[in-house]
């Protein structure tokens, strides 16, 4: 069976209708679809649209990088490690790169594609795709001229207490960290 097929349920399809956009920003575009439902009734989905996004887990000396910023929607600041979207066009494993060497200065000639995954799939379709790299060297940063940020390190310890108070509350920060447990686990990246 193909994989696009593995993702395909006709009993469950719906049938997009019409589009109406409603929001187009920077980074993110909101749309009202009319489906048509598998009983053949109608209904709305509100989708926001998203260029993508790439992440990267980054080790040095067994040690996670990790960024803490300000995070507006949260109103909070939080401790995530290096990611951020996709220019349009933009092949993932350079964007890795690129968002690794500008929010911590580290850079790594080996990323590996861990997992790309939806972040919330009732209503976006921003999918992440999580890089891991366990050579990272030190070098430059090059932060965007409204992005404020400080980088440290983490031991798999310090990562779980950072879990548990909630310093370290976003997903693809605590997939990093559980990959890596289990990394420690098997040896293998899985």
């Amino acid at each position: 069976m193909k994989k696009e097929e593995l993702n395909r349920n006709p009993a469950l399809d719906e049938e997009t209708l019409s589009t109406q956009p409603i929001f187009e920003g920077k980074i993110i575009t909101l749309q009202v679809d009319t489906v048509k439902l598998p009983d053949g009734n109608t209904a709305t989905r509100e989708v926001v649209k998203h260029p993508g996004a790439v992440a990267v887990l980054a080790l040095n000396n067994n040690k996670m990088l990790v960024v803490e910023q300000y995070r507006q929607p949260m109103h909070r600041t939080e401790v995530e490690i290096p990611a951020g979207k996709l220019d349009k066009g933009e092949d993932p494993l350079a964007a890795a790169g690129r968002e690794l060497q500008e929010e911590t200065g580290f850079h790594s000639g080996e990323l590996k594609l861990l997992k790309s995954f939806y972040t919330s799939p009732g209503f976006a379709d921003e999918i992440i795709h999580l890089y891991v790299t366990d050579n990272a060297q030190p070098g430059d940063m090059a932060l965007d001229e409204d992005e404020f940020l400080e980088v440290s390190e983490l031991t798999l310890e310090e990562a779980y207490a950072y879990i548990a108070d909630g310093r370290i509350a976003d997903a693809k920060t605590m997939m990093a960290v559980y990959a890596w447990h289990l990394y420690t686990l098997t040896g293998q990246w899985h």
